[in-house]
């Protein structure tokens, strides 16, 4: 039973002429009459008595009329509710990202200008471990991710947004506070502030001591960036993290650069791969969404000097 037939059912029923049920339905009388014969075969009952004048229901085909109603405008409501999701009248939108988003990912602006543009997409924000969050975008759960480049999943498509080189930040009275730049030698002996195992930038700079043949004293361990920039803000402490989350705590923070070594942040958005050759298909609420996020990406990067032009002879 297919869906033309229905509606050339309900023409039949509707106008009780096939010859006009053929020119409302665009088809030749012959075609509509072989396609009722075929559905009728297919019901095991005749749907319609047909005379020299006009053509009237039998009890089957008035039963039947009513649910091929129904069942026609089920089908226009899902047809509309598509067209709706695909013009983001409607639908729904499932972002993830690492707890402790830095401020140089202005997400809550990004989703702003989503939800004006877009008032009547459902949005649902949730954070967690780089893990958790590869899982629900694997399982669909989630459309988009964000999270650090080394911790992002297999299998998923991924595009950089952010990246950012890491500073130390220490008090301002620290004794490597006025330095121009300092080594990781020079802070292996330094007790450190830092994320959890598997949150922040914890595994960047774990693996940048590691990859130096240097081990570090971890004294406090927190899952969320306010807490860690407090502690480090109370000298009890110092942190490797993005210039820009440092430069954000200017006074009662100092930041100095890192020398020997680079260490820089890459924040990825990631989402599952969809089709057979694994290229990048996304809704389209999940694809406005990457694009307002890349574009606010693209102008929050640090403009590059011109080129000093060279004098006339």
């Amino acid at each position: 039973m297919e869906l033309r037939q229905l509606r050339q059912f309900v023409a039949v029923a509707e106008e009780k002429s096939f010859t006009r049920a053929a020119r409302r339905c665009h088809i030749v009388q012959s075609a509509l009459s072989s396609s009722i014969r075929l559905l009728e075969e297919e019901l095991a009952a005749p749907l319609f008595v047909r005379t020299t004048r006009h053509v009237e229901l039998t009890a089957a085909g008035l039963a039947f009329l009513d649910s091929a109603r129904r069942a026609l405008g089920v089908l226009e409501q899902g047809a509309s509710d598509v067209a709706d999701v695909s013009a983001m009248k409607r639908g729904r939108l499932a972002i993830g990202t690492v707890q402790s988003l830095p401020s140089f990912v202005d997400l809550p602006t990004v989703l702003a200008r989503f939800h004006r543009r877009h008032p009547g997409v459902e949005v649902r924000l949730c954070q967690g471990a780089a893990s958790e969050l590869n899982e629900k975008v694997a399982s669909r759960q989630l459309d988009l991710a964000i999270l650090p480049i080394e911790e992002s999943g297999e299998g998923l498509q991924t595009q950089i947004v952010a990246c950012e080189d890491l500073v130390l930040a220490c008090v301002p009275s620290h004794r490597l506070a006025q330095a121009r730049a300092v080594t990781l030698e020079q802070l292996a002996g330094e007790d450190f502030v830092d994320f959890e195992q598997g949150r922040g930038t914890r595994m960047l700079v774990d693996r940048g001591f590691a990859e130096a043949g240097l081990r570090r004293r971890l004294a406090f361990e927190v899952s969320d960036l306010e807490t860690l920039l407090d502690l480090v803000a109370h000298g009890l402490g110092v942190a490797l993290l993005p210039r820009d989350v440092v430069l954000g705590r200017r006074g009662k923070l100092a930041c100095v650069d890192l020398r020997g070594v680079e260490l820089c942040w890459e924040l990825v958005v990631t989402h599952k791969a969809a089709g057979r050759s694994g290229a990048a298909v996304l809704d389209a609420a999940p694809a406005a969404f990457l694009e307002l996020l890349m574009a606010q990406a693209r102008a929050s990067e640090p403009a590059k000097p011109e080129p000093k032009r060279r004098k006339a002879a």
